[in-house]
């Protein structure tokens, strides 16, 4: 083992830290308009409670993802190696607010109640975390890259890029100039005077052509000098102060929390491990019980000091590395978030920045996780990746069609799915096949990658494990259970699962059958 002692800061980690900095500074952003303006959450609680509780737990996760990685290039004595990133938890922050503490506050009237929900449902994901990272190595060991990393360009696709996308459209002036700035630097190789970071460039850009046109009575950005002024009362120190009791209080709705805090605290269990994969292919190879253990614990502690949000691996190292990103940009991040929760200084930011300037750079970390499924898996095995992407195609449609139907105080089934199929809106087909999208992009992946290799007893293992896993709702299931009279959440997709895996077993084992050789070579099991 070599005992050169790594460097703590590179060049190269201000580009990324500004890239994985606005990244969560955009994450923070949309978590405190939640509680603002969707949950009505009293500015004590939010600024006072859940803000700093965040900003501690998320400054503990980059130290430590930063120590991981610390240790790595001592362990190895190399240069290049980068921590990986951490942030919250995005699904979870819609998750929580949209089905845990909004349905609680509507019962109760009651904020507390609504944060006290979501701080027991986080409890419990927590220790989900905490005991699948021991089974996550085998998990990776038995799991084509290909369906690991398929499933999560489905996730960055559809749920990082799209977005995004869609808001530069609504301000192009904005959002497409400042997607250029980013591209020919990250992309084409541009270095800007005096090394200034692309995303540091990008949002700056992004923000004088917002406020030039507010000056100017054209109003592009949306920015206004008199909420400026307003957010400014925000602005104040607090630290987090423990919330054991609320934590506790919570669990008056454990049947409630339970329907989804264990196909979620399953859905975070593949989703970090994944993210281990993406950085593994990347170069930089992480203990992925450790990376999980830390990232569960680091919940733990934050919903005990407060927050009803998660830590998570952050989907993005391949992006951070290629900027030169090593150790210090993850303590950066840390330490700019810590400053800014504890200063009360989001709110004051949601007012300066317009968020379009921002979304390019989530773009191209969409763009590039999307890539590198492609680029560091073999040729032959592209049709699994888009295979794996299928069902998060299908999520994202649901989740649009929800929101449009219930702005319009409807939904679905009020509509009628006959009419919407004559549309050509098959809605239920969205809403079973994007239901546990991660699991299901998974095990669809990992088929469709041994089918390729004709390897058909491991296709017919994970048909298998895809059967057992919708017989109890954690794939194309709305809520994990057994449905009524023991039937299964979805009994007839569970059925054809277990169908295919007998199909398969037959192909394999089988000498009816004559099969020509792969296209190419194939990496073993665990590549």
């Amino acid at each position: 083992m070599t005992t050169t002692k790594p460097a703590l800061w590179t060049p190269g980690d201000w580009n990324a830290l500004f890239g994985l900095g606005t990244n969560v500074l955009v994450n923070l952003l949309v978590m405190t308009g939640l509680l603002k303006f969707v949950l009505q959450m009293p500015d004590e609680i939010t600024f006072g409670r859940i803000i700093p509780a965040v900003g501690m737990m998320l400054f503990l996760g980059n130290a430590y993802y930063a120590y991981m990685a610390w240790k790595l290039a001592r362990k190895t004595g190399r240069t290049d190696v980068c921590a990986l990133p951490s942030g919250p938890s995005v699904p979870h922050m819609f998750i929580v607010v949209f089905v845990i503490m909004l349905p609680i506050l509507g019962q109760t009237g009651d904020p507390v109640k609504a944060w006290e929900a979501g701080l027991a449902w986080v409890f419990l994901q927590g220790f989900i975390l905490i005991g699948g990272g021991f089974i996550a190595p085998i998990i990776r060991r038995i799991t084509p890259r290909a369906a690991l990393l398929g499933t999560l360009a489905g996730v960055s696709i559809a749920f990082i890029s799209m977005r995004p996308a869609m808001e530069m459209y609504m301000t192009p002036i904005i959002g497409l100039t400042s997607l250029a700035i980013i591209l020919v630097s990250w992309y084409g190789g541009v270095r800007y005077p005096r090394g200034i970071p692309a995303g540091l460039v990008a949002i700056a850009v992004g923000a004088l052509i917002a406020w030039g046109s507010t000056f100017l009575g054209l109003d592009i950005g949306g920015m206004s000098v008199d909420k400026v002024v307003a957010s400014l009362t925000s602005v104040g120190f607090s630290v987090p102060i423990p919330a054991f009791d609320h934590v506790f209080s919570g669990f008056e709705f454990l049947g409630f929390i339970l329907v989804t805090a264990i196909p979620f605290g399953v859905y975070d269990l593949v989703e970090a491990m994944d993210n281990v994969e993406s950085a593994e292919a990347a170069g930089d190879t992480y203990n992925t019980t450790e990376a999980l253990a830390a990232e569960g614990t680091i919940s733990l502690v934050g919903t005990l000091m407060g927050s009803p949000f998660a830590n998570a691996v952050y989907i993005g190292h391949p992006g951070w590395k290629g900027m030169g990103g090593r150790i210090g940009y993850s303590l950066g991040t840390g330490a700019m978030v810590l400053v800014l929760a504890w200063l009360g200084i989001l709110s004051l930011l949601l007012d300066v920045i317009p968020v379009v300037a921002i979304s390019p750079i989530l773009l191209y970390i969409g763009m590039l996780i999307g890539a590198q499924a492609f680029q560091t898996t073999p040729s032959s095995h592209a049709p699994a990746i888009v295979f794996a992407l299928t069902p998060h195609l299908a999520a994202w449609a649901k989740v649009l069609i929800d929101g449009a139907l219930g702005a319009a105080g409807t939904n679905a089934a009020e509509v009628g799915f006959d009419k919407m199929a004559n549309m050509g809106v098959l809605y239920e087909g969205l809403s079973i096949m994007g239901n546990g999208a991660i699991l299901s992009g998974l095990v669809l992946g990992a088929i469709a990658v041994f089918v390729i290799e004709r390897k058909f007893i491991y296709a017919a293992g994970f048909a298998l494990a895809g059967a057992v896993l919708t017989y109890f709702g954690f794939m194309h299931g709305p809520a994990v259970g057994i449905g009524e009279n023991g039937l299964g959440v979805t009994p007839s997709v569970a059925l054809s699962y277990a169908v295919v895996a007998g199909f398969l077993w037959f192909c394999g084992k089988s000498s009816l059958f004559a099969f020509e050789p792969p296209a190419e070579a194939q990496p073993g099991l665990s590549d």
